[in-house]
């Protein structure tokens, strides 16, 4: 999964935060203090539906946006791709394990048990 441009995940975070579904106008909105024209950010939008970030479906005349996924999702995804980058998977898990914190290590422990 590719990564996301600085705009494209200030959209996301704001559908991310979101419960509902949201259109272009209510976007634009949530990021007013970035003063994007309306155009930007329905073309964000767009791109971000056309990525497969973004699911939509319409709402009158206009769009109604919500993710594809969730915030932890796509963060997982990332995380599979930069350790598809690795020559040697198992080298690069350990290094990962070796840097969490207990919490996480123990969250991860916990993850795995329930898988096996």
């Amino acid at each position: 999964m590719k990564g996301l441009g600085e705009l494209e995940r200030a959209v996301m975070e704001v559908l991310w935060a979101r419960e509902a579904p949201a259109t272009a106008r209510e976007v634009g909105r949530a990021l007013a203090d970035r003063d994007l024209a309306h155009t930007t950010v329905m073309t964000v939008l767009d791109r971000l539906a056309k990525k497969g970030f973004l699911a939509r479906e319409r709402d009158g005349r206009a769009w109604s946006y919500r993710p594809a996924d969730t915030r932890e999702g796509y963060v997982a995804e990332l995380m599979l791709g930069a350790l598809a980058l690795s020559g040697d998977r198992d080298a690069a898990l350990a290094h990962f394990a070796r840097s969490v914190t207990g919490d996480e290590a123990a969250a991860l422990r916990r993850v795995l048990e329930d898988l096996e």
